[in-house]
């Protein structure tokens, strides 16, 4: 099984007329994505890239049964159109874009806990590359034909270095379960622990790669849970071991604030977790690649 997404899952693009909509979700139907349609305002009734566009998130859940959106919708409204996925019963959303402020994300996040947890919609972003099952289906902006399939599961914060990962990991012959990108903003709809339930859950992914950075918890919580409740192990690349304190660094939510935050510090409690530490990013398939031997 894969988590999140297959080849089966139908999916919308929210801003699908938009020349950056246009052009990924072409990318997307080229991957093999069943793309049911997508979401432009105004523009219901058209048809873009030989599929229906609709006004609303609900008319394309009521008639092509869509599970899944990706949002490509400018900064100043794109937690609205997250927020109406939710509404609308949309599964599992990505929100690609990038500069959502703060405080949207905090209203978005308040939203979606008026849901039961069984029906609340699993967001992940903004500011987040995707998520792909590879040879199954992609939901994000990565190049596709870089991810093998096979049995690691990837989460990140950074979409350029998952990149680098999944080439690195190809090239010595080893496949990739899903990617899944939760983007580098201070606050995101998912985080890594949230992501290593469902990796844990899934029989398909035998190992997890998480990439971290600098700033936030996330990364240490994430191998507290591992610690606890996995079975699988886990290996982790923590970017920004120069960065000094107090100077954010390329993502709105790598700066240290407070301790632990550093990537010298997140690298030592995770090692005191038991998580495996690849020390550099040109080490992450090498490190990967051990790991598999010893299963």
């Amino acid at each position: 099984m894969s988590i999140f997404i297959d080849e089966k899952t139908p999916m919308i693009v929210q801003g699908f007329t938009g020349k950056i909509g246009s052009f990924h979700a072409q990318d997307m139907i080229d991957y093999g994505s069943n793309l049911v349609g997508g979401v432009t305002p105004g523009k219901g009734g058209q048809t873009h890239l030989q599929r229906p566009v609709f006004n609303t998130v609900r008319e394309a859940v009521e008639q092509e049964g869509a599970e899944a959106s990706i949002v490509f919708v400018p900064p100043a409204f794109a937690a609205d159109s997250i927020m109406e996925a939710a509404e609308a019963g949309i599964k599992y959303c990505v929100s690609i874009t990038d500069g959502i402020p703060t405080q949207d994300m905090m209203k978005v996040k308040q939203f979606l806990r008026k849901f039961p947890a069984d029906k609340r919609m699993v967001l992940t972003g903004p500011n987040c590359a995707g998520t792909i099952s590879p040879g199954k289906s992609m939901l994000g902006i990565m190049p596709g034909h870089i991810y093998a399939q096979g049995v690691v599961g990837i989460v990140g914060r950074s979409g350029t270095l998952g990149y680098e990962a999944a080439d690195q990991m190809k090239a010595l012959g080893i496949g990739i379960s899903t990617s899944v990108g939760i983007g580098g903003d201070p606050i995101n709809g998912s985080s890594h622990r949230d992501i290593f339930k469902k990796f844990e859950q899934d029989d398909e992914t035998k190992v997890v790669l998480m990439i971290g950075e600098i700033g936030g918890p996330q990364e240490v919580d994430a191998g507290v849970f591992a610690s606890k409740y996995m079975n699988k192990p886990v290996i982790a690349y923590i970017a920004g071991l120069t960065a000094p304190k107090g100077r954010r660094m390329g993502h709105a939510g790598a700066i240290i604030s407070s301790a632990g935050e550093s990537a010298a510090e997140k690298v030592e409690m995770l090692q005191d977790l038991g998580v495996i530490i690849a020390p550099t990013p040109s080490a992450m398939g090498e490190t990967v690649a051990r790991v598999l031997a010893k299963l």
